[in-house]
């Protein structure tokens, strides 16, 4: 360690530097305070950085380097304590700046950081170096970037060169092919301006050709009621001479009327002896028996479906179920969530069902609830109410296709009612030939009692 006289250390205090340090020997010099931060104890750190004392060096560089480099520049004591740290860790380096001769090889930011900590004679030069060196290698690089960015730049310009002589290359191919195409619907247009003058002259004739046919058809239709004017005389005098023929037939036809009801009793009793001769039962069959047709009485679900009754009626119910052989299929879930919702569903079940056997037993009408199986959080023990048929669906199988089961296999013709809000079940069953009714309907029914 370099000592003045009276054997203190000498920090280089006659040596000031007139200029900031330069960046890159700022953050070497901050380095190296953090590095040898670690080594020393509370005590020995000044009051302002006794906070970062727990910090690891990336911290403490990152969060607390103005700090330290403040109190190294401000505090002797601080700056020999980390100049002996440094000393420990690089003594070569800190061995040759104290000779004064600094190795060449070592960079120059290292030794102008170490200088700054260490303070030995001409340490502003090596600083002020160590600033020049790096504005000189910033400089070097800046030069060889912007090298870089004006070869690049002369490339992209070489390259929007050739992009614009191909770009405009094609420009003119497009314009004479445009130009071409444009001759082309030229011609075309005028073309296109000779049909429609010769369209225009043979519409001229052929209105001349309708005026004149127009006329003759009026000449015709002239002389058609000349001759109808004359065939309604002609058979008016026809009407007259027969009406007189007939005059005369009547006179004389009281001979031959008895001669002709003779023949008729002859053969109704020729006719009335084969029918007991071959023991022939009596006709129980009409013709107009076998022609298919709706009887007064005989209602089908379309047309009660066509009664001037709202769809939201309970008439209408009442009406389908009186049909006979009637049988009504319940989306049941559908129906108690419309109806009560916040129950629980084994309430909503047994609710249900016992309104519908009520219905059973007033209407006669066969009566099927379908649940759907998904809702089952186990098996159902469930004695089904007289009169309603219960059925849960299978895995995998909704209650919307149960119901279209249950539509499906009933015979064509038997009135079959299924009471469901769900739209795509109503069409469904609808086109299978059943009556949808609406869960609101159904429940409006059962409230009446």
């Amino acid at each position: 360690m370099v000592e003045s006289a009276s054997g203190e250390p000498d920090d280089g205090a006659a040596e000031v530097l007139d200029r900031p340090l330069p960046d890159g020997v700022r953050r070497r010099v901050v380095q190296i305070v953090s590095d040898g931060f670690g080594g020393l104890t509370v005590g020995e750190l000044p009051a302002q950085l006794r906070q970062y004392a727990r910090f690891t060096p990336t911290r403490r560089t990152k969060f607390a380097g103005n700090a330290m480099a403040t109190a190294l520049e401000g505090d002797p004591l601080f700056r020999q304590r980390i100049g002996e740290r440094l000393r420990e860790a690089q003594p070569e380096l800190t061995g040759a700046l104290d000779a004064g001769t600094p190795p060449p090889a070592a960079d120059p930011l290292d030794v102008a950081a170490a200088a700054y900590v260490l303070r030995p004679t001409g340490w502003v030069k090596l600083v002020t170096a160590a600033g020049e060196e790096a504005l000189r290698a910033d400089a070097e690089r800046a030069d060889d970037e912007t090298r870089a960015e004006l070869e690049r730049l002369r490339e992209e310009l070489a390259a929007a060169r050739g992009h614009t002589k191909a770009e405009t290359e094609r420009l003119r191919t497009e314009l004479e092919s445009a130009k071409k195409e444009a001759e082309s619907m030229h011609r075309k247009l005028r073309g296109a301006l000779s049909d429609v003058k010769r369209g225009e002259a043979a519409l001229r004739k052929a209105a001349a050709e309708f005026d004149a046919a127009k006329a003759e058809s009026q000449a015709q239709l002239s002389a058609a009621e000349s001759e109808t004017r004359r065939l309604k005389a002609r058979l008016g005098e026809t009407e007259a001479a027969l009406e007189a023929s007939r005059r005369a037939a009547r006179e004389g036809r009281s001979v031959e009327d008895m001669r002709v009801r003779l023949l008729l009793d002859t053969l109704l009793e020729s006719a009335q002896g084969l029918r007991r001769e071959l023991a022939l039962p009596p006709v129980s069959v009409r013709p107009a028996e076998t022609v298919d047709a709706v009887e007064p009485g005989r209602m089908t679900p379309k047309d009660i479906a066509a009664r001037a009754l709202s769809e939201n009626d309970p008439a209408i119910l009442d009406q389908l179920l009186a049909l006979p052989q009637a049988h009504m299929v319940v989306d049941g879930y559908n129906v108690t969530k419309t109806g009560y919702p916040t129950m629980p569903l084994e309430k909503q079940r047994l609710r249900l069902l016992g309104s519908l056997s009520q219905l059973a037993a007033q209407t006669g009408a066969e009566m099927t609830c379908v649940f759907d199986g998904a809702e089952l959080a186990a098996p159902v023990l469930l004695a089904p109410p007289r009169g309603v048929r219960v059925l849960f669906s299978k895995p995998g199988v909704t209650a919307d296709e149960l119901i279209r089961q249950l539509v499906r296999a009933e015979p064509s013709g038997r009135p079959v009612v299924v009471v469901s809000t769900d739209r795509e079940v109503a069409d469904g069953i609808a086109k299978a030939g059943a009556r949808p009714v609406a869960s609101a309907v159904l429940l409006k029914r059962l409230s009446r009692g």
